[in-house]
């Protein structure tokens, strides 16, 4: 029985996609009790981070590139439940100011969703891929040189202590700096300055934490680990003084076209030089000794994280625990609408054909809307969105950071549609239910008590909620008969209709009052 066959029937197949701004890489693997054992890889080169132009445009030719590999994977990957595949974006889609161009043609050729990630968030997958797949006691540095942007991580066994991506790459680098294979030792130094200029932001905190070891991953820094080995300098770690003595060596020559080095395959020429001097300025401005090279990234990171979702066992639990405790967010009350937007989920869930990932969201967005007063009552429903979508969170990738943003930011009052961001993983109309529901939980549960709510029923279709409420109960409520009459109001403005038919039912004069929207 071949991988494919295997990932469709009864075996737990599992497969990353790493979208860099260098190559695109495909790994499978399989589960066999609680680890990952590799099975495939696949690498092709597609150099996007070549196709950014100065206003961060993605090229048509750079865009076509990506969607030819795309279609390759997709052909690989076709047995494969969507569940059992995480495709993730980096730099150059995290920076490409027509990313969503190239996220909405992929949609029509790949079947997978894309993640685009922050560089917090790949820094942080490429620490998990080294620490489960090799064990050391202490703390380490990983660094990562990729087509766009340049990783570090710090941490201690599992746990990531510091984490900083920064925007300089092999690619980028060899554009600015060494055009067309060019080689002198000016622009040696201007690479090297630039980005030591670039570390410069986050040196002291990272050697405040200090570490034990020093570890280099994937194609940059192995290349260059290759050559000096190759060159008998060196059988073991990489010191400053071996990239010095080849960065001597390479200027012997005019063009990285005209090298011939073990170690060093065609594609990498036009990218040695650039690699070769961001890991000079990071060995300078970090004091790093040694370097070791371990064969774990981003793409093992990211599996080991859907191992791990797989046991039921996800950070981004993890991560607003931490949200709840940092900004002392009063946790029943979170509860309380946390339960009534689950419970609302689960009656309409069918005929919105939401599924259990929508109902993690929505109940981490109850969880946190009120984060907000940290700054302050007044507005708070911008300052939560502010906070959600510039903290780092560890376990969300963009969309899901600017989803829970964009649903605490209108959990009340008017619905800027115009303010609602483009989705690439959600489609608009999904947005909006996911709003309504929260909006309604934060409202049906605005007197705080636990006691208070009676049993709900409700029933959905395309923008369309009806609620149930007992009449009895409704009377006496008039306060929030008047907040529900303008909710109302202000859902029919996004052509949305919720109706409660318990609430036209009300004798007249038992809403007495219109609460300001």
């Amino acid at each position: 029985m071949s991988i494919t066959e295997s990932a469709s029937t009864t075996s737990p197949y599992i497969a990353a996609v790493d979208l860099g701004s260098n190559s695109f890489h495909m790994v499978i693997a399989r589960i066999v009790k609680g680890d990952i054992q590799l099975l495939h890889r696949e690498k092709q080169k597609v150099q996007l981070a070549e196709g950014l132009n100065e206003d961060l445009v993605l090229s048509e030719e750079a865009i076509e590139r990506g969607l030819n590999v795309l279609r390759q994977f997709a052909d690989t990957l076709q047995p494969f439940a969507p569940q059992s595949v995480r495709v993730i974006a980096t730099y150059t889609l995290r920076r490409a100011k027509n990313a969503a161009t190239f996220l909405r043609r992929a949609k029509t050729l790949f079947p997978f969703p894309i993640e685009v990630i922050s560089g917090q968030e790949e820094a942080r997958f490429i620490y998990q891929g080294v620490a489960h797949f090799e064990h050391f006691s202490g703390k380490r540095l990983v660094i990562d040189i990729g087509g766009g942007s340049t990783e570090f991580a710090i941490g201690d066994g599992a746990q990531p202590l510091r984490l900083s991506s920064r925007n300089m790459g092999c690619v980028s680098y060899a554009k600015s700096h060494f055009p067309a294979g060019k080689i002198s030792a000016r622009r040696f130094n201007k690479a090297i300055i630039q980005a030591e200029q670039e570390l410069e932001p986050i040196i002291s905190s990272f050697r405040a934490t200090g570490w034990q070891q020093v570890v280099g991953t994937s194609g940059t820094i192995k290349t260059l680990r290759d050559i000096v080995v190759n060159f008998g300098w060196t059988n073991g770690p990489v010191e400053l003084c071996h990239l010095l003595q080849l960065r001597d060596y390479l200027l012997n020559f005019d063009n990285s076209a005209e090298l011939e080095l073990t170690g060093l395959t065609d594609d990498r020429k036009l990218l040695l030089c650039s690699g070769l001097s961001i890991l000079i300025a990071a060995f300078q401005m970090l004091q790093i000794e040694q370097l070791v090279y371990v064969d774990a990234a981003l793409r093992e990171g990211v599996l080991y994280e859907m191992s791990d979702r797989m046991q039921h066992l996800d950070i981004r639990e993890q991560t607003m625990y931490s949200l709840l405790q940092r900004y002392d967010i009063d946790q029943a009350q979170a509860n309380r609408v946390k339960g009534t937007a689950l419970a609302l989920l689960a009656l309409v869930r069918d005929s919105w054909q939401l599924d259990d990932e929508d109902a993690l969201l929505l109940g981490f967005a109850a969880t946190v809307y009120e984060i907000g007063l940290h700054i302050n009552s007044s507005g708070v429903q911008k300052h939560s969105a502010y906070i959600l979508q510039n903290a780092n969170l560890p376990g969300f990738n963009q969309e899901q950071q600017s989803l829970l943003a964009c649903l605490v930011r209108f959990h009340r009052r008017k619905i800027r549609a115009d303010e609602i961001p483009y989705f690439s993983l959600y489609e608009l109309p999904k947005v909006i239910n996911l709003l309504v529901l929260l909006r309604l939980a934060v409202l049906l549960n605005q007197k705080r008590r636990d006691d208070f709510l009676p049993p709900l029923t409700a029933t959905a279709k395309v923008q369309y909620l009806q609620l149930q409420l007992a009449p009895e109960w409704l009377q006496l409520q008039s306060v929030l008969a008047a907040d529900l009459l303008q909710e109302q109001k202000i859902l029919k403005k996004i052509a949305f209709k919720l109706e409660i038919p318990t609430l036209q039912d009300l004798p007249d004069g038992a809403v007495f009052t219109e609460l300001a929207s």
